[in-house]
């Protein structure tokens, strides 16, 4: 049964990641998830039933428009097959529970963020409150009102600290050296990891981000680089791994 859930997660997810791909890119552009239906980028031709299969339409069609048979960017294919798979993963770690439902609803958020971020540098507010209050609902369920007071505490911590680091980096850079999306984000770390390991994901995040950031700023000195989507990833490497500070103390302390 694991497989079979793993597989109906894998589907349900990269359907997602489809819808995720147009969230991430019309929401900070103010534009209409609805209209104009999903069309190519370069002779607007409409996109049929047969074109907007998450991953297989791609594949069949040679990554080309079936009209122009202009080169459709991997980039969409890439986030439903990463989804896809981070449900399916979700759905092996947490099995059929509120925690699944979390993690999932965590994974969606995260998606949308990274694709967002990464072609905006813009973190939208409707995802983080959406997802957060989803978020929420699923943690009073599971647990009830001491889980949701214990979610809430983590996640103003959480935001205190990254408020603070903030404030920090803006003397000593002289300039705002982090987004406000950035401090919201780690609103929902502290309510899903907990405040301690919301921190330790900047860390990690830092860490994947340095060498990145290093090669693009060397072939283009002045480039900024978003770091919600490696806050994003060190995130969700320590939710499905799942990491907690008491992991990391043993490690420390062997």
């Amino acid at each position: 049964m694991t497989v079979y859930y793993a597989v109906i997660s894998f589907i349900f997810g990269a359907v997602l990641g489809s819808f995720y791909n147009v969230v991430g890119y019309r929401l900070p552009r103010n534009q209409s998830l609805i209209k104009p239906s999903s069309h190519c980028t370069n002779c607007n031709h409409k996109l049929g039933a047969s074109e907007l299969v998450p991953i297989l339409s791609y594949v069949f069609l040679g990554g080309r428009c079936k009209n122009c048979k202009t080169n459709i960017s991997p980039f969409y294919m890439t986030f439903e097959l990463l989804t896809g798979i981070l449900f399916a993963i979700a759905s092996v770690v947490f099995g059929q529970s509120f925690e699944f439902l979390i993690a999932v609803t965590f994974i969606s958020m995260s998606i949308i963020i990274i694709i967002s971020d990464y072609q905006t540098m813009i973190i939208p507010d409707e995802v983080l409150i959406f997802c957060g209050v989803l978020i929420l609902l699923f943690q009073f369920l599971s647990g009830g009102l001491s889980l949701l007071i214990h979610s809430l505490v983590g996640g103003i911590i959480a935001f205190s600290i990254m408020f603070l680091i903030k404030m920090f980096g803006d003397y000593l850079f002289k300039k705002e050296s982090m987004g406000g999306g950035d401090i919201k984000l780690m609103f929902i770390f502290g309510m899903v990891l907990g405040w301690p390991m919301s921190i330790i994901s900047i860390f990690i995040a830092s860490f994947i981000a340095l060498p990145i950031s290093l090669i693009l700023y060397f072939r283009k000195k002045g480039n900024i680089i978003p770091f919600g989507p490696f806050l994003c990833t060190s995130a969700l490497i320590l939710l499905l791994c799942k990491i907690d500070f008491d992991t990391i103390i043993n490690l420390l302390t062997k």
